[in-house]
């Protein structure tokens, strides 16, 4: 780990430090690091405070670009523009709400977006923490709370933590991902923390299908769960086929023209990484823009 990788990495602990709500030590336990080792560090004192195993850890946790990627200049969407509300609307309010719409819309991008700049706002992976155990470890972890010890310990402190935090917000992405007893979770928290916790639940059509099949077959805890978050299943993309295209060109356009080097041909690019529907990919534009941007940089 270098140096110039390091003061990236501190950057951005800075920037999420601004605003994390809890104390310096809570601050640590999110980064999965000690105290002691949080102060060093940001006193200036790097030199084997931390394994490159923290280092990298701390860079995923925090979303450190750690390679030559281009940085993700955000466009104000449509689909930008409806998730932030609807996640603003859900903390300062502590509602619940779901979206289940189209993949590859930009639903994760605004996510955690919103996550970084927003106090006590936390983007949770699914994928990424199926099972219970994992689930409830990596929410508490978010906002700082012990996640190491026993389950039951784990579970009362967060939810002690919850109720006391101004206005906290929970993003579940990809939340189709969970296991039956992780998804029940959801139920147990929401109840726990009930008037004091917004949340926010994300996914694709398989999201939706999942849950409806599970309410159909009668599978105990769905249908709450359902309730809880409104009895409603979001999106944003328009129905007909017509519309949705429109909408999907307009935003992968902004999205093109915030990134794109000077002089690119927009229309072309977004031609470029349209499929078979009619509908272009963002990933595709992503990696177009990212050889745009290479091809663009100066030789040495």
């Amino acid at each position: 780990m270098d140096k110039k990788q390091q003061e990236r990495i501190l950057e951005a602990m800075a920037q999420s430090r601004a605003n994390f709500e809890g104390s310096d030590s809570k601050f640590a336990t999110k980064l999965g690091i000690s105290p002691s080792q949080y102060s060093r560090i940001t006193r200036g004192d790097t030199h084997r405070v931390l394994s490159d195993a923290n280092w990298i850890s701390i860079a995923r946790l925090l979303g450190v670009n750690m390679g030559n990627q281009p940085e993700w200049n955000t466009a104000n969407t449509a689909t930008f523009q409806f998730i932030a509300a609807q996640l603003e609307h859900c903390q300062q309010n502590s509602v619940s709400a779901m979206l289940c719409d189209y993949s590859d819309i930009g639903k994760t991008y605004t996510a955690r977006h919103y996550a970084r700049t927003h106090k006590n706002a936390v983007y949770i992976d699914c994928s990424q923490v199926k099972t219970r155990q994992l689930f409830v470890r990596a929410i508490a972890r978010s906002f700082g709370v012990g996640s190491t010890g026993r389950f039951a310990d784990v579970f009362e402190d967060l939810v002690y933590y919850l109720k006391v935090l101004p206005t906290p917000l929970i993003i579940l992405d990809e939340a189709g991902d969970l296991r039956y007893e992780a998804f029940l979770e959801i139920k147990s928290l929401w109840n726990a923390t009930d008037t004091c916790c917004g949340w926010y639940m994300m996914g694709a059509d398989g999201l939706r299908d999942k849950i409806q099949r599970a309410i159909n077959n009668h599978k105990v805890g769905y249908a709450e769960i359902f309730s809880r978050f409104g009895r409603n299943y979001g999106t944003v993309v328009p129905v007909s086929q017509a519309e949705r295209e429109v909408y999907a060109q307009r935003c992968a356009a902004q999205i093109i023209k915030a990134n794109a080097p000077a002089g690119t041909d927009v229309n072309k690019l977004l031609q470029k990484t349209m499929g078979q529907d009619g509908m272009p990919s963002l990933r595709r534009i992503y990696r177009e823009l990212s050889k745009l941007r290479a091809s663009a940089k100066p030789s040495a």
